[in-house]
């Protein structure tokens, strides 16, 4: 079994193309059936005095592995838009 605050903790990694995406920062679960939907990723502040940022939701299909130390998703980038991709 994981706890939340282990996967919280994991990096998000796109195997597509070996991007690092970051953290997750919440979970879309169905109420009726009690299964995760989708893993939601914190996106950039918009401009603006109040300062509100996106959220990005990765469906939960295209999660492929949860190892040690990091979190295998399989996205083709339709989800995942450029900003939020770390640079290095």
């Amino acid at each position: 079994m994981i706890r939340v605050s282990e996967i919280n903790a994991k990096n998000i990694v796109n195997a597509a193309d070996g991007r690092i995406l970051g953290h997750i920062s919440d979970l879309e679960i169905d109420p009726d059936g009690g299964k995760i939907r989708s893993i939601i990723l914190p996106g950039a502040a918009k401009q603006g005095f109040f300062r509100k940022k996106e959220l990005i939701s990765i469906p939960w299909r295209e999660v492929k592995k949860i190892g040690f130390d990091v979190i295998l998703v399989e996205s083709t980038g339709q989800n995942i838009p450029d900003f939020l991709i770390e640079k290095y």
